[in-house]
């Protein structure tokens, strides 16, 4: 794994960068400690560098590639590392990339910790007045003005490095304003999901197995008919008659066996399609139990409303019936008192 940590100074990218060290088995390569290491091995480019340092110059940025480029080749290296403070301009990060190319290699993500300047500054005043309070000496670099100065020029040089890189879908911003642990926490699920996207691009890379059995059966039948030909003396002698047929038993037995894988082959394919074709009926015949059920408890439900709707009518018809009578019977008796 290969990554840049970008962000201002004060945003925690050491702090995060010696977690990532301990959880992934990264090398942290910081380009100070790379241009130290260099000189003091009296490398070509660190003797290089030397005279440019000596003489009170910038280090060129195709030096700081050079010792970049043979600092990776060291086997501690060969896990991933972590680039600190390189790239700091957009030139930088160009040729950055064509190095990583070169060697063929990817950039795996690029990690940006965004932070609230303002935050910060009162941070640094805060921390420099409690250390004048307990007497203690404040280093001439940890001021609120000299990190306004590298706020300024972070803005100014590296910011534009966060364009870049989104450009080429390798950025991914985090808040660092938050606790430590909770910044842990989130890089750690960026580069779960850097891990898990090249799954699939790596095991697309690998042949089918189809591919891999015809290329299988093709080197077989090769080296069959290689290894018979090889047995086959150029004199016409008896010895010679028997390597012939040696190699034509060996071509037979090659193409009997290619023919039998093929045969597998098509047995497994139709063994497939039975399978596919049993679960499909089985499917259908799930299906026409379910419905015969339905209709099942569909007629009987209907007989029974059916009952329930003649008794109701039978019980109607009783009650009317009984209405009628009484009416004639009362008719009957008012005539015959009239009578």
């Amino acid at each position: 794994m290969r990554l840049i940590l970008l962000g201002p100074p004060g945003a925690g990218k050491g702090t995060q960068a010696q977690r990532l060290v301990q959880k992934y088995g990264l090398v942290q390569l910081s380009t100070g400690d790379m241009l130290r290491a260099a000189v003091a091995a009296e490398t070509p480019i660190g003797l290089r560098a030397k005279d440019i340092m000596a003489s009170g110059g910038l280090v060129p940025d195709e030096v700081v590639v050079g010792i970049i480029a043979d600092r990776i080749e060291q086997p501690d290296a060969k896990n991933g590392f972590i680039l600190d403070g390189f790239p700091r301009t957009v030139p930088q990060a160009e040729a950055l990339d064509q190095l990583l190319k070169d060697k063929r290699l990817n950039l795996d993500a690029v990690i940006e910790l965004r932070v609230n300047e303002s935050a910060l500054l009162r941070r640094v005043e805060t921390r420099v007045a409690e250390m004048r309070e307990r007497g203690e000496s404040v280093r001439a670099d940890d001021t609120p003005e000299v990190l306004s100065k590298r706020l300024s020029s972070y803005r100014s040089q590296t910011e534009p490095l966060v364009h870049y890189y989104a450009d080429r879908r390798k950025l991914a911003t985090i808040d660092g304003m938050m606790s430590i642990e909770e910044v842990t926490a989130e890089i750690g699920r960026v580069l779960d999901a850097v891990v898990a996207a090249d799954r699939p691009a790596a095991s697309a890379k690998r042949a089918s197995p189809t591919k891999a059995s015809r290329a299988a059966k093709t080197a077989t039948a090769g080296a069959a008919k290689k290894k018979a030909k090889k047995t086959v003396p150029k004199s016409g002698s008896a010895r010679g008659t028997k390597a012939r047929k040696a190699a034509k038993s060996g071509s037979k037995t090659a193409a009997k066996s290619s023919r039998m894988a093929s045969r597998a082959a098509k047995k497994g394919k139709k063994a497939g399609s039975t399978v596919k074709k049993v679960k499909s009926a089985a499917k259908r015949a799930k299906k026409t139990v379910k419905a015969k059920k339905t209709v099942k408890a569909t007629r009987k439900g209907t007989g029974k409303a059916a009952k329930r709707l003649a008794a109701a009518k039978s019980r109607r018809a009783v009650k009317a019936t009984k209405k009628t009578t009484k009416r004639k019977a009362k008719a009957v008796k008012r005539l015959t008192k009239r009578r």
